[in-house]
């Protein structure tokens, strides 16, 4: 809208869309429409350079639904993406957790385990084998003019580099996402990251406390909630972590919790094997009536109601 007298007066002229606005107007791709891909991001992280002869940008994907956490690593083609590996956070009850999928812990634990199954693929598991001693500090290394975020660079092979997609999510300071790209980085992938984003990051101070991050990875601040809730409202302490309860999981054993899954992960990556599926075959549908079949159901249904109907006024 805009104004054409003085402002006392008032009056406002709504701008109308012409027949040449509609013409040119050129849809946007689906899932822009839907919100669920920014393409402005997946051209940075998909577009390679051309004298890198088609060698593909790889990504850790990371997903969060209602139940658990989602990694995969992928590459993109023309026709669409590949999925080179995956792993989610259901898959740690094989390496004993069973509750807390998609917490920060979970997340880092789920970020290792697609890292160390990565590299056992591809080879690479006995060359890089990460940060076995987790402290929440950043590993890189120089070599020549470029950085690498692992310890040391092989002279034969070079350390499997990723870029991390995180979608739509908001990238927040201490955000779940980070705790999967650091158990990735730790489970030795060459991710580029810096400590701006993990939990004990200050911004004002610009200061680091690697301690925090480290006791966020061990699930330090579930158990804290956990004490707390104990000792203040039990009742709510009942209800929201049942599922520990139930489980036999305690405040003071999440940190060897934890530390025994990120070592059974690094003895196991492998996914585990697939189930045949097998069709319940005691299940038959309805046979569909006929014609005929419908319309003796709709007439025998009509002489009941008669029926019914002569029997009362009979009765009165």
């Amino acid at each position: 809208f805009f104004c054409t007298q003085h402002p006392s007066k008032m009056t406002f002229v709504k701008f109308q869309k012409s027949k040449s606005y509609f013409s040119r107007y050129q849809v946007k791709f689906r899932r822009r429409r839907e919100g669920r891909t920014d393409y402005r991001q997946r051209k940075r992280l998909v577009a390679q350079a051309k004298n890198k002869y088609q060698s593909p940008k790889y990504r850790l994907i990371v997903r969060f639904t209602n139940t658990q956490v989602i990694c995969q690593i992928a590459y993109s083609l023309i026709d669409g993406d590949r999925i080179l590996c995956q792993a989610n956070s259901k898959e740690l009850s094989r390496y004993g957790l069973n509750v807390g999928l998609k917490n920060y812990s979970a997340a880092y634990s789920t970020g290792l385990l697609v890292a160390r199954r990565l590299l056992q693929k591809v080879g690479l598991d006995d060359v890089y084998e990460g940060n076995t001693e987790i402290d929440g500090e950043v590993v890189s290394c120089e070599d020549g003019k470029k950085t690498y975020y692992v310890d040391e660079v092989d002279e034969d092979k070079r350390p499997f580099r990723v870029l991390l997609d995180v979608g739509c999510k908001a990238t927040t300071t201490g955000c779940r996402i980070f705790g999967a790209l650091k158990g990735a980085a730790d489970g030795g992938l060459d991710i580029p990251h810096s400590e701006k984003r993990f939990p004990g990051y200050d911004r004002d101070a610009k200061e680091y406390d690697a301690d925090m991050h480290r006791e966020r990875i061990f699930g330090g601040h579930v158990g804290e909630y956990m004490e707390y809730l104990e000792e203040e409202d039990n009742q709510k302490y009942q209800e929201c972590f049942a599922a520990y309860i139930a489980d036999g999981k305690e405040a003071d054993g999440l940190e060897e919790l934890y530390e025994s899954v990120h070592e059974k992960i690094r003895e196991d990556p492998s996914p585990s094997a697939k189930k045949d599926f097998t069709s319940d075959k005691s299940y038959k549908r309805k046979a569909k009536l006929s014609r005929d079949e419908r319309k003796a159901r709709v007439q025998a249904k009509k002489d009941a109601k008669i029926a019914e109907l002569e029997a009362e006024s009979d009765d009165e």
